[in-house]
């Protein structure tokens, strides 16, 4: 998938989980079932795109040191959430009901070092390389100065609320359309120095 794609395609699949969320929670409990799997999938299929976009993100910002430790601890919080919905992924199969999920998921938090690993520590480098690396962008001007404030809001909303995960994604696609433009002319020019 081209650069241009991931940065569209990646907040419209966290949209996506945002409101597959909160329709799984409509009766009163997430997971397990077909909602579940879907949302995390979706969310999933988001991470791995941006994987791409980080790293286009530091070409940029010029691949210099500092964008380069933005995109690589950007990519360990990647691994980390995967591993995280992987989880979810594998307890949301095994379990017959919400309480069961409750159960396999307190036997994986239990395992030493996984709660640090894949819940309350790691995965916060997705969100704080995601952020360094537009702050980046916004210093060498390759986007307005507002595209950092509405990458912060759409890391921030979640912690608020969780079912303020779409309003988030909505902010995150209107700051990346941008960078999909840009990511889309960064492609064009080599093919036309070429002809």
């Amino acid at each position: 998938m081209n650069s241009r794609t991931a940065f569209i395609a990646a907040p419209l699949l966290v949209l996506a989980y945002g409101v597959i969320r909160i329709l799984d929670g409509l009766d009163g409990s997430r997971g397990p079932g077909l909602a579940w799997t879907t949302g995390h999938l979706a969310f999933i299929a988001a991470l791995l795109l941006f994987v791409q976009i980080f790293w286009q993100m530091r070409r940029m910002a010029g691949r210099n040191v500092l964008s380069t430790v933005s995109a690589v601890a950007g990519t360990a919080g990647i691994v980390a959430l995967l591993a995280q919905f992987g989880i979810d992924l594998v307890v949301g199969f095994m379990a017959a009901d919400h309480a069961g999920m409750g159960v396999l998921f307190d036997r994986v938090q239990d395992v030493p070092g996984v709660s640090i690993a894949v819940y309350d520590g790691a995965p916060f480098l997705f969100y704080l390389g995601q952020l360094a690396l537009v702050v980046q962008l916004a210093a060498v001007r390759r986007v307005r100065m507002w595209t950092p404030v509405l990458v912060l809001i759409d890391l921030v909303l979640p912690f608020a609320d969780k079912d303020l995960i779409p309003v988030g994604a909505v902010f995150l696609l209107i700051s990346f359309v941008p960078l999909a433009r840009q990511a889309a002319a960064t492609t064009v020019r080599p093919a036309v120095a070429l002809a």
